[in-house]
């Protein structure tokens, strides 16, 4: 006998369907996982797209969320901004850290972590919790020297960002001619997932990863990797693929789109889907985006390649 159903769940069910395809429709999955669009599929030399211009493209082709140009979005204010993402149905996703931590002029440190707190506040104003900052996998100086620095620097920071609700996450680099020795830094850092993990670990509950699947693949990472580093500690995702390369031939500018290329986008996105992740994933195809490709379908070409692959591995539908 087929059973029936009151007409407040019928309505519920209906709810919950519609809401499932607009979230996929609009580059987010079920999982809490969405495409943000990333500058690098959009901007092109010497001409960045404006920023409102870059917001309201992403919520046409139906991004999640959008990477978030910090100097411009404070330059219109926080209701200005606000109001622009909501027209626009878009997540703030990450921000760049607006200061260079490892530079070894320490006044310039000082003077800009003094801003650091008006930041913080205007980004936890608009709804943005996240930022991050580029690692750099070589040392002038001894490895624990290196470490001793880094730590000393960003623990005031990972404090200031934690008053506004805010994760810092760093990036690793993983190939091979970036942690190659070299005159300026002679000495290997960190440049792998669990580093880098056990690095923010030591800093402060609120320092992760910013997971950048290239530097993944390169670095020789892990499912393993994913699964021990946690969704605490996994800050945001950059998408993009690789060719097949001897690892010295490597350069960072020779993206491939998602799906393209070599990677295993399958085991990469089932082990974020494993851990909860729940967050941006921003395409980031470096040296892929022609020259005379329009935003628009540079911004689209991201959203769809990042799409398939992440539905190829279950993790949207």
């Amino acid at each position: 006998m087929q059973s029936s159903i009151t007409r407040r769940q019928f309505l519920e069910r209906t709810a919950c369907a519609s809401a499932l395809l607009m979230a996929t429709r609009r580059g987010e999955a079920a999982t809490g996982m969405y495409v943000s669009l990333n500058g690098t599929l959009v901007n092109k030399p010497k001409q960045p797209l404006p920023w409102a211009d870059f917001v309201r493209l992403a919520g046409r082709l139906g991004y999640g969320g959008v990477d978030v140009n910090l100097g411009a979005a404070r330059k219109e204010g926080v209701e200005a901004t606000r109001a622009l993402l909501a027209e626009a149905r878009v997540k703030p996703a990450i921000a760049g850290l607006p200061l260079q931590f490892a530079t070894p002029d320490e006044d310039a440190f000082q003077e800009g972590v003094k801003g650091l707190a008006d930041s913080a506040k205007f980004l936890d104003a608009i709804g943005c919790h996240q930022v991050m900052a580029v690692m750099s996998p070589g040392s002038p100086v001894p490895r624990e020297e290196r470490r001793a620095f880094v730590k000393a620097r960003l623990a005031p920071i990972a404090e200031i960002l934690g008053n506004s609700n805010i994760r810092l996450g760093l990036e690793f680099l993983g190939p091979l001619h970036f942690r190659t020795p070299s005159e300026r830094a002679p000495h290997q850092f960190i440049w792998t997932l669990p580093e880098t993990v056990a690095l923010g670990a030591e800093i402060a509950p609120n320092v992760g990863a910013v997971l950048d699947i290239w530097h993944w693949h390169h670095s020789g990472g892990t499912a393993a990797d994913i699964h021990a580093a946690g969704k605490s500690r996994i800050v945001h995702i950059h998408a993009s693929d690789a060719r097949a390369q001897p690892p010295e031939e490597v350069r960072d500018n020779q993206r491939l789109m998602p799906g393209e290329g070599i990677i295993d986008h399958v085991t990469f996105y089932q082990a974020l889907g494993k851990i909860g992740y729940e967050g941006g994933i921003s395409p980031e195809p470096l040296g892929r985006i022609p020259a005379e490709m329009s935003p628009e379908d540079g911004a689209r070409l991201g959203l769809e390649t990042t799409l398939a692959v992440m539905k190829k591995a279950g993790v949207v539908g």
